[in-house]
């Protein structure tokens, strides 16, 4: 056979994956329009049945349509009725050979003489529960820990924070959310009382000024990208402005890029709020009716709001923003001024030691603008994994919350969750859980003995990296994992093969509260289990098999649709049959009839608002939104003689977070490469380094090499890097500060020095 026609893992001729690179290649060089169309360069294959599903990556949660013969995937194609219209990105075209990666782990191992070695499914978790037990008996219930992620289904997470709460009796359950959205779950909650955007993707659809900060959607949310092309070419006058320390594949189609010193975006945010209120651009009548301000102690007003803001006018950051005042007062006056702005942000706005402050500006603006609650004008944080919106945030399974908009800290809801979950009172402890970054630290220093991960990857992704792969040595680990070699399973005691994506059954919510059935598709390899019934298991063997009496997926969603019928996330309307039937629902949705609500706080769209109001914030008790005063605290990282650059991350096209499953498409691998350490063109000249040099980036925190790519994209004085690719394990040298309030890490922010090495 001639080699040029052997088949790839996903089935595709060598000559098709040159036409598929090729596709990327036009994708990266015209922009997102051209994804559609990159899904014709993907041959057909002959599907016996089709049926409608989502995308097992980003936090879009497009719809998909799968195709199936003979038990097995043979096509993945965009869903017209789904939100999404049709459009996927590269990496959703390429879902059909996600089954089938290599590597697939299909036996339970447990650790034996530092190997992990094949066991049977009792043995396995027979040693689970003892050593879980043992860990209780010695050290209690917070000795022990659940960490999970957005990518578990929600009957998942539910039971899981269901079983360490109320069963347990331990808050320690958090996961891969708290590194990603910490910031913006707890900006909209202090704001509006209540978690998750207030509008919908189809904002975009109206709005005449997009306004995207620490967002890089091109590559990250290729069909969020997509729709704002579509809006632009629709409305001639729609501006995008992009702000990003990089000229990054969405701002090289913005028209307007403010590239900013990293770290420094609250100046931009207060002093865009400043030229608001001394331009007359507020819209008072909104504020008088709808806007409280607070200093977050005590309620101001609005002429101390403007005193605030007298420090943050353009001309007195400009220089340490890095960004011209004329450009910042350009930009407030469009934002203000647009018939509708909406704004999207992710990442680059909630890692920071200040993402909380910078999330309660953002959604600020928009107050006292009046963007808010029309079409076309919304604060939106995108999300960046597929069910953290729903399966984590709303189901409170992080370590200070508890289901539905409840918290761990407050007796009345900890009364009301034991209630609904039929416990006695008491049975949920008082003490909230420990995160993200304090979790993996109570491994290192014996506080945690024992933990479960699953369907996530902390060793690669957690930052200051050797710090907490050292720790998670010192603790007996628990994997659920897809496959046999990813950098987390190489710490486990216990490695247990996971079911994936279509491999299991149930529900996932999106970034704009839109709540989706995966059904089950086809079986997974080997012994490989769902998350679900691996719970079930252990909570049988842990003596909590009464409280988990819900046990399938069906059960499970019909517990928690009728929980939320007791908070403002109320969606009992939206049952296991009208999930099958129907494109997803976004809650609020409290009755079979009902739509579901695609703006929230508005009246005649979302029904918890009080009859005869038009706005009504009813998350909060005076029902008014927040504008805070927030001022500017430089990032504990900041440039010195010894580290004079900043290193700052984030993701590319092809692949998705840590590449576990991307990555072993091979022609996903092959359109991405391995990643490489971006260096702006004059910091390279000036320190002799050319493209394909291998150089060292080190910090604080650690240090580690690979290869440079000369660019014009970043800012002089930035270094970048993806995370995806464990060969170059970039969170080994990214700081792990963390937000005081939501503590999330500032994984954008990390002083770096740079040199070349070698010859």
């Amino acid at each position: 056979m001639d080699t040029n026609d052997q088949k790839s893992e996903s089935g595709l001729g060598r000559r098709d994956l040159l036409k598929v690179l090729g596709g990327v290649a036009v994708a990266n060089g015209l922009g997102a329009s051209t994804w559609a169309a990159l899904e014709l360069l993907v041959p057909s294959a002959t599907a016996d049945t089709w049926h409608k599903s989502v995308c097992r990556y980003c936090g879009t949660g497009c719809g998909v349509l799968v195709g199936m013969r003979d038990g097995r995937v043979t096509d993945v194609r965009g869903d017209d009725l789904a939100h999404n219209k049709g459009v996927i990105c590269v990496k959703g075209s390429m879902l059909r050979a996600l089954p089938y990666v290599k590597g697939r782990l299909t036996t339970p191992k447990i650790r034996r003489d530092g190997r992990l070695v094949d066991a049977t499914w009792d043995e396995a978790m027979s040693h689970v529960a003892q050593t879980f037990k043992d860990a209780i008996a010695a050290g209690g219930p917070d000795s022990v820990a659940f960490y999970g992620s957005g990518q578990l289904l929600t009957e998942e997470s539910y039971t899981a924070n269901k079983l360490f709460k109320a069963g347990i009796r331990t808050n320690n359950v958090d996961g891969n959310p708290r590194l990603c959205m910490g910031s913006a779950a707890a900006g909209y909650t202090q704001v509006y009382g209540k978690d998750e955007p207030p509008g919908s993707y189809e904002d975009i659809d109206y709005a005449d000024c997009i306004f995207t900060i620490g967002a890089n959607l091109f590559e990250c949310h290729p069909p969020l990208f997509e729709r704002v092309q579509q809006r632009r070419r629709a409305s001639k006058g729609t501006r995008l402005i992009v702000v990003d320390p990089r000229r990054t594949r969405t701002a090289e189609h913005a028209d307007i890029h403010l590239a900013p010193v990293p770290g420094t975006d609250l100046l931009l945010l207060n002093a865009m709020a400043q030229v608001i209120c001394e331009e007359g651009l507020l819209d008072t009548s909104f504020i008088d009716k709808h806007v409280r301000f607070s200093d977050g102690q005590n309620t101001v007003d609005l002429a101390a709001f403007k005193a605030f803001l007298e420090k943050y006018k353009p001309e007195a950051v400009a220089s340490e923003l890095g960004i011209a005042a004329h450009q910042i007062r350009e930009v407030a006056f469009l934002f203000a001024r647009s018939r509708a702005t909406t704004s999207l942000w992710t990442m680059g706005i909630n890692q920071r030691t200040q993402g909380v402050f910078l999330n309660n500006m953002l959604n600020g603006l928009h107050l006292i603008t009046g963007h808010i609650g029309r079409p076309g004008a919304t604060p939106f944080s995108v999300t960046g994994q597929p069910n953290a919106c729903g399966g984590v945030r709303d189901t409170g399974a992080l370590g200070h919350l508890l289901p539905a908009g409840h918290v761990v800290a407050n007796e009345g809801h900890r009364r009301k969750v034991e209630q609904l979950w039929g416990v006695e009172p008491g049975t949920i402890s008082d003490k909230p859980g420990l995160d993200a970054v304090s979790l993996f630290r109570a491994m290192g220093d014996g506080r945690v003995k024992a933990a479960l991960v699953m369907c996530t990857n902390p060793a690669q992704s957690l930052p200051a990296a050797d710090r907490y792969r050292a720790a998670m040595e010192k603790c007996f680990l628990v994997v659920a994992e897809i496959v046999e070699d990813s950098e987390t399973a190489q710490f486990a005691d216990v490695l247990l093969p996971a079911a994936l994506w279509i491999e299991k059954e149930g529900v996932t919510g999106q970034g704009e509260r839109r709540y989706q059935l995966i059904e089950k598709l086809m079986d997974p390899p080997g012994q490989a289990r769902s998350d679900l019934d691996i719970l079930v298991d252990l909570a049988d063997r842990l003596g909590h098999g009464a409280l988990i009496n819900a046990r399938t997926p069906e059960d499970i969603w019909d517990e928690w649709r009728q929980f939320s019928v007791s908070s403002m996330y109320n969606f009992k309307g939206m049952t296991r049959a009208r999930l099958e039937k129907e494109r997803g629902l976004q809650w609020p949705c409290p009755s079979e009839d009902h739509p579901g609500t695609i703006r929230r706080y508005v009246a005649g769209d979302d029904p918890l608002v009080t009859n005869g109001s038009a706005m009504e914030f009813y998350g909060q008790p005076d029902k008014k939104a927040i504008v805070f005063l927030r001022p500017y605290v430089p990032s504990p990282e900041h440039t010195t003689e010894e580290f004079p650059f900043y290193l700052t991350t984030g993701r590319v096209l092809e692949q998705w977070h840590t590449s576990t499953m991307t990555g072993r498409i091979e022609e996903l691998a092959k359109a991405s490469g391995d990643a490489v350490i971006e260096i702006n063109e004059q910091d390279a000249w000036k320190l002799q380094i050319a493209k394909g040099d291998s150089v060292e980036v080190r910090s604080r925190h650690g240090t580690l090499q690979g290869s440079a790519q000369v660019a014009s994209s970043p800012r002089r004085g930035v270094v970048f890097a993806t995370f995806h690719d464990a060969k170059l394990l970039i969170n080994r040298v990214v700081a792990d500060n963390v937000d005081p309030i939501s503590r999330e890490p500032e994984y954008k922010v990390t002083a770096v020095s740079l040199r070349k090495v070698g010859t």
